[in-house]
């Protein structure tokens, strides 16, 4: 069974156990907190996120904080992560098919159970699409990434 990676503040935390419970159906679900809604900081959970998909424990994960936003900017400092904050289907696919997104990220009080559902869903099941434009968009961002002073 595939595995993904879950994770949220305390502020995603509610939706989080949510998603959990629906994705456990179709994956091997590895949850890396929070695991109450005592605060917790976004940054700390962005970075287990990013470490377990670095060692390659699996492909994608799934970053909840309030609004998505803090999550999304701490994931992409991280090498080889290319988050996104998805809140409707579109976007949930294009950033895969076409920008290799492997962490989409959510906001716990943006969007409610059925809808995260079904933006995961559709994030879960998309794949890149290895079209040569998308490909050269892919290398120049990991050019940028490589660099060790971004100027």
């Amino acid at each position: 069974m595939e595995k993904i990676i879950i994770g949220a503040d305390h502020r995603g935390y509610a939706l989080k156990e949510d998603l959990k419970k629906t994705l456990a159906h179709s994956f091997d679900v590895i949850d890396v907190g929070t695991f109450s809604t005592d605060s917790i900081d976004y940054p700390d959970i962005a970075e287990l996120i990013a470490k377990k998909i670095q060692a390659g424990e699996a492909k994608k994960g799934v970053l909840i904080c309030g609004s998505g936003v803090g999550a999304c900017v701490a994931a992409n400092k991280f090498k080889g992560i290319r988050a996104a904050i998805c809140h409707d289907t579109f976007s949930a696919h294009q950033g895969v098919e076409d920008d290799d997104m492997n962490v989409i990220c959510l906001g716990g009080g943006i969007v409610g159970k059925s809808l995260a559902e079904e933006i995961i869903n559709i994030f879960l099941n998309a794949k890149f699409k290895p079209e040569e434009r998308y490909v050269r968009r892919l290398e120049k961002v990991k050019k940028i990434e490589d660099k060790k002073i971004n100027t």
